[in-house]
């Protein structure tokens, strides 16, 4: 229940009197600008800001780094970024690149470094360049390895992300050019089309020959099936095998609002954390993964309602299954030694958050890390870093002041974190003792996940009313809730909600 403006003045004072003394008390130091995370991590801004804003990136043995615009300008498609003075600050970025065919849209995704060239991304070309020991801006042309030749161009889910292996293949995702098959697509009741025809071509991962240039979707092989849409991909190469964190489905409640309440719909379906192996098919657009079934389900589309498995029973199934929308968008796999042991061959996640989750609270936007031992999950999510978005309740996507999108390590042992909205980039390190790092150090981690864009929503106090004017908690406070008369400071909001969708 949420009590009005005038009944909450005499309550706001002393709550916001509170949360000042003991937040001011938590206050971090001064290196850790703006991001949480666990004792003995300490972060630094890299960049400040890049206009284009970045997607992914990656580290060249000398420390250079390379980071993919999410929108391309007159200065380039990359950015080529140097700290000359080695004080963990940028000193020089230096623009570069272009697109054969100029092209719209901000879904241009990924910059990998592979046998001694930047392989980069638009929406439809994977572009690859020499990189140059003498140089910190490759000399050289850029070379097109594959272009997506559809005639239909650009449309949903079209980012293509690249994975390479040990044996010269790189791996890119076609992504589907709809939700769930539906013709028309992402209309209320409509039955999905059976059998899917977009799969032929779309849904899947395919693969090719790394240092073969203009080849087309025709060249590669599909190696797995069933995926509406990837971003976050990567070689694991402790046990030698693909992995992705794929992006769920949309709009259960309102396509099917006689199978599905809202609250179901912003917490399903699962954005799934998956192993592929070849021929693998993970069941997009027939099936979706319930987390908190822990198994696969029929989609609506399908003559599901939430409880039938049907024909899901035969496509494989995640190793994690994280809540809905929360929008993974890069995994890398640790495997230096700067970090304290319990994170070497673990998957970093970098959660983008999600855009769909009203009437309750938006989700997301962390980076998450998941322990590996044996080649499979030895543990829960955690936490790692947070602190992006500056504000919780995120009401909207545009109350989040950074968006987590892209990660990379150097061979220093440095963690680099993009934001997709402003451009900037932290820089991460390890100060404390990694002999004495363990649950201690974690703790205050674990406790932010009390914070609503962490915590399952409760399916009635924690509804935002977009009807009534809320005080709007514009700082960003550490997982303390400060409570009277069972009123949570953190449902008290002044801005009204607006939707909007963002990539």
């Amino acid at each position: 229940m949420f009590i009005k403006f005038k009944k909450l003045q005499s309550y706001l004072t002393i709550s916001l009197l509170i949360s000042i003394l003991f937040f001011s008390s938590c206050n971090q130091t001064s290196k850790t600008t703006e991001l949480n995370l666990p004792e003995g991590f300490i972060s630094t801004v890299f960049v400040d800001s890049i206009a284009e804003t970045v997607r992914h990136m990656d580290v060249k043995n000398n420390g250079d780094l390379y980071v993919k615009f999410r929108r391309q300008s007159d200065d380039g498609v990359l950015a080529a970024i140097r700290d000359i003075n080695k004080d963990g600050k940028a000193d020089s970025i230096v623009k570069f690149g272009k697109y054969h065919i100029p092209q719209r849209g901000s879904y241009s995704t990924s910059a990998r470094i592979y046998n001694g060239y930047l392989y980069y991304s638009s929406q439809l070309t994977i572009y690859r360049v020499k990189l140059d020991h003498n140089h910190l801006v490759p000399k050289s042309s850029p070379e097109i390895i594959v272009i997506d030749d559809h005639e239909h161009g650009s449309h949903e889910h079209i980012g293509k992300p690249l994975a390479f292996d040990d044996e010269g293949y790189i791996y890119v995702p076609f992504g589907a050019p709809n939700n769930a098959c539906q013709d028309p697509k992402r209309t209320p009741l409509a039955p999905g089309r059976d059998p899917c025809p977009d799969l032929d071509l779309h849904g899947g991962i395919w693969r090719f020959k790394a240092d073969k240039i203009n080849q087309t979707q025709k060249d590669g092989e599909l190696f797995a099936t069933g995926l509406r849409s990837i971003v976050a991909m990567n070689w694991n190469p402790s046990d030698k095998t693909l992995y992705a964190v794929g992006h769920g489905r949309d709009d259960l409640a309102r396509l099917w609002p006689n199978q599905y309440s809202k609250w179901e719909s912003a917490l399903l379906p699962s954005e799934e954390f998956i192993k592929i192996e070849k021929g693998d098919n993970f069941g997009w657009p027939y099936c979706y993964y319930d987390q908190m079934q822990n198994k696969k389900l029929l989609n609506p589309e399908y003559g599901g309602d939430g409880e039938i498995i049907g024909r899901c029973d035969q496509f494989k199934d995640p190793i994690i299954g994280f809540p809905g929308h929360w929008a993974p968008n890069d995994l890398v796999f640790y495997n230096g030694d700067a970090f304290p042991e319990r994170y070497r061959n673990g998957a970093f996640v970098a959660f983008h958050g999600s855009t769909n989750r009203a009437p309750y609270p938006q989700s997301g936007y962390f980076v998450g890390f998941v322990p590996f031992k044996n080649g499979k999950p030895s543990g829960d999510y955690e936490i790692f870093a947070d602190g992006f978005a500056q504000v919780d309740p995120i009401v909207n996507v545009r109350n989040a002041k950074y968006r987590p999108m892209g990660i990379a390590f150097s061979d220093d042992g440095s963690m680099y974190i993009a934001d997709s909205r402003k451009g900037k980039i932290w820089r991460i390190e390890f100060q404390g003792k990694r002999e004495n790092f363990g649950k201690k150090q974690l703790n205050r981690m674990e406790k932010r996940k009390q914070l609503s864009h962490f915590a399952t929503p409760d399916i009635e106090n924690d509804i935002i009313d977009m009807d009534e004017k809320k005080i709007e908690v514009k700082k960003y406070f550490n997982p303390l809730i400060v409570q009277f008369n069972n009123f949570s400071l953190f449902h008290i909001f002044y801005n009204q909600y607006k939707s909007k969708r963002d990539e």
